[in-house]
């Protein structure tokens, strides 16, 4: 839905061009906290401010509402005789603002425009078309701009503008400080009821500290109160019986120790994503679309099969082999020429124990070894030299 157009109603001199400049308008029903019915106003958002007028061509209007004192916008679910109109509630300082829209996409966009305008920051969480969030943006940059040249107003002489915190902190500083103004202690705690009802912030002074809090009796009651720093060390709570605390902390402590744990610190967590997000152009329109990564893990390369080869012992007794079969090869030569010899078939292998060994000679290369004889080789010996006596006596 386009947003309203805005147009100026009165000349260059005329009321409307005195007020700040128009981001949005249209008809809107409200109801303030002390009507009893609701009113079909034209409203038109100027600056931080909503101005009402009696019909679009009116160019003095008869109510504003200033959007400094704001505190929450929410959705009236309750049901309105006009079954398309959308429902809102405006909550500030001084009370609730019932405002009904034409239909849904009139209240969204209108949220749109009040946060972007109170919190100077386009919302992410409403449900907007791009051109419209697009103009959102626009109204920050020019809102922002408008609070920077603004000719600044003079405070009251009753009331001492805010001052920075000038006195040093000592010791740890507790979660519950907040850098903060009273108005802005009271709306924090206002729009997070859950997160703690007591605040530290810097005083007026700022040469002293306060303690903000907020209760609810028939509305929200708000307390404040003075910590100072003591010259000798610590801090002093400033009421009628004043309490001495050694830090910051105690000074939270003993306020919760002395309501019975009516007040709490007031502990503000900003929320994370849960899920990993990222822009990207579409190739054939080029329009950028929010995509939300995967949040499986991503798939493991599979393992390496681990290399096979020969055990230490494998190798031992490969080479022990090979060294037998060079320093006897009678011994191969006798298994060669009976194959079918018993002792050939005999399943206990020929196993040779090593005593000694000798260093290599320059002749002789090899590492000579000192075996002890098997059974299996004396047998085969005395049987080969059997064998060879009587060859010798047949040839004599």
């Amino acid at each position: 839905m386009a947003a309203a157009p805005v147009r100026q109603r009165s000349g260059p001199g005329g009321p409307r061009a005195q007020l700040p400049p128009c981001y949005y308008e249209g008809y809107l029903e409200k109801r303030g906290p002390k009507e009893k019915a609701s009113r079909r106003l034209w409203t038109c958002l100027c600056g931080n401010s909503l101005y009402f007028f009696n019909n679009a061509k009116d160019s003095h209007f008869v109510e504003k509402l200033d959007l400094s004192g704001f505190v929450s916008l929410k959705d009236d679910c309750s049901r309105d005789r006009n079954l398309e109109a959308a429902r809102l509630i405006l909550r500030m300082k001084d009370g609730e603002t019932k405002i009904t829209a034409p239909n849904l996409e009139s209240r969204e966009l209108w949220k749109g425009f009040l946060y972007s305008v109170v919190d100077l920051n386009v919302p992410s969480y409403l449900t907007l078309l791009p051109g419209q969030l697009q103009m959102l943006k626009e109204v920050v940059d020019k809102e922002r701009s408008r609070r920077r040249t603004r000719t600044p107003t003079r405070a009251p002489p009753s009331r001492a503008p805010p001052s920075p915190l000038s006195v040093p902190l000592v010791g740890e500083i507790p979660p519950c400080f907040r850098p903060v103004s009273r108005t802005e202690a009271e709306v924090l705690l206002e729009r997070h009821p859950d997160c703690g009802n007591m605040l530290l912030r810097p005083g007026r002074d700022g040469c002293s500290l306060a303690v903000t809090t907020r209760q609810d009796l028939n509305g929200s009651v708000f307390r404040h109160y003075r910590v100072t720093q003591r010259d000798q060390g610590g801090y002093i709570i400033d009421v009628e019986n004043p309490i001495p605390c050694a830090t910051l902390h105690e000074v939270i402590d003993a306020l919760v120790e002395k309501t019975a744990g009516t007040l709490q610190p007031f502990l503000l967590e900003e929320p994370y994503e849960e899920n990993i997000t990222y822009v990207s152009a579409n190739d054939e329109n080029g329009e950028r679309i929010l995509h939300t990564a995967p949040s499986s893990p991503l798939p493991k390369a599979p393992a390496l099969p681990p290399k096979q080869g020969l055990s230490r012992s494998q190798k031992t007794t490969c080479r022990h082999s090979q060294t037998d079969r060079s320093i006897h090869p009678c011994f191969s030569s006798g298994a060669d020429r009976w194959p079918s010899s018993p002792l050939n078939r005999s399943p206990a292998p020929d196993r040779r124990i090593l005593t000694s060994s000798v260093p290599a000679s320059p002749t002789n290369p090899m590492r000579r070894l000192i075996l002890s004889p098997s059974p299996l080789a004396q047998t085969f010996n005395e049987e080969l030299k059997r064998k060879l006596e009587k060859r010798r006596a047949s040839q004599e």
